[in-house]
């Protein structure tokens, strides 16, 4: 298969060539044909979707309704990439979980995340369950949840309290967080089949695609310094360890397995390409607890980059559902 730039420089060299060939009055007409032809894209999913942080770029909505979309996540790119192809509605929203994005209107909470930040719109009306904006005409919806079902930001801030003092040393977090962990997969997998069976019945010919989370924490934790708010703060290296291993690997693995069990869905993996990229590595695709102190808050969310890592897979597997390369 075809890389994505590889295919998308294809695809504008033929529609170079198809505008040498034509008269102006054709090109127009086929222009319009194309706007007319665009598939139909609905972008659901949580923080991770929705870009969130500054280093995501800047919220572009007016009046903002405090989802925090910004002009750099993966929807806004693959958007600029692909307009002309893909007729985009994102409807992603900062917090959600699976259930805010199948049934349950979500009340934002925008950047007003105290102690780190107070935003001065809060509070923001409700915004509708995420699959309202799907129906029959959806040719493709791209999701990417699971994180805030399983809990994962209540877990990183208890791992935080509970590695204060500890110096870096043991595992105090898993100690104590352990035996609620199989529990908690167990809710994402039966939510996300759930969530995937409502997106296949408002859009039956629509291809679903589950776009897992990025690497975070580096295999090697040496590289994590310990009470480095620019990266774990004080999570200890055994816990990180624990957190990549036996939390955010398994949370892929449960939305990779409910995205295998329906015909719709297919999987998009966005942990490999990453593995290089963690909160702890020179060139980080995921900032860490701030990505400045004291003024950046970024909660263990990807940048700029990572999002055109994400945009890039994501992109080549929607050109795969309209057979294009």
């Amino acid at each position: 298969m075809a890389n994505f730039p590889t295919r998308l420089a294809m695809l504008g060299s033929a529609v170079a060539l198809t505008a040498a060939v034509l008269a102006p009055a054709q090109v127009v007409g086929a222009q319009h044909a194309a706007a007319a032809a665009a598939h139909q894209w609905v972008a659901l999913g949580d923080s991770y979707t929705a870009g969130v942080i500054p280093a995501a770029g800047d919220t572009f909505e007016v009046p903002r309704d405090g989802c925090e979309r910004t002009d750099r996540s993966y929807p806004q790119v693959i958007d600029r990439d692909l307009g002309s192809l893909f007729d985009l509605t994102n409807v992603s929203c900062g917090a959600a979980t699976i259930d805010d994005i199948t049934f349950r209107a979500q009340e934002p909470i925008g950047r007003h995340l105290p102690p780190f930040s107070e935003d001065p719109d809060y509070p923001f009306p409700a915004v509708p369950p995420q699959s309202a904006a799907v129906g029959p005409g959806t040719d493709v919806v791209t999701v990417g949840a699971g994180g805030n079902t399983l809990g994962f930001d209540a877990i990183l801030f208890q791992c935080l309290q509970l590695g204060a003092g500890s110096d870096g040393v043991g595992t105090p977090c898993r100690d104590e967080l352990a035996g609620d962990i199989p529990s908690r997969l167990n809710r994402v997998s039966r939510d996300y089949d759930e969530m995937l069976t409502v997106l296949h019945e408002r859009a039956p010919h629509a291809k679903i695609l589950a776009v897992g989370y990025p690497t975070i924490i580096p295999e090697d934790t040496s590289k994590c310094r310990y009470n480095d708010l620019e990266q774990f703060g004080s999570i200890t290296p055994g816990d990180l360890d624990w957190l990549r291993q036996d939390v955010l690997e398994p949370l892929n693995k449960a939305i990779e397995k409910s995205a295998g069990a329906h015909d719709a869905a297919r999987f998009v993996d966005l942990y490999n390409s990453s593995r290089s990229h963690s909160v702890c590595d020179t060139g980080k695709w995921v900032e860490g607890i701030f990505t400045r102190v004291p003024d950046q808050p970024a909660l263990v969310h990807p940048n700029a980059s990572g999002h055109r890592n994400a945009a890039d897979h994501v992109a080549a597997a929607m050109l795969d559902t309209i057979s294009v390369g």
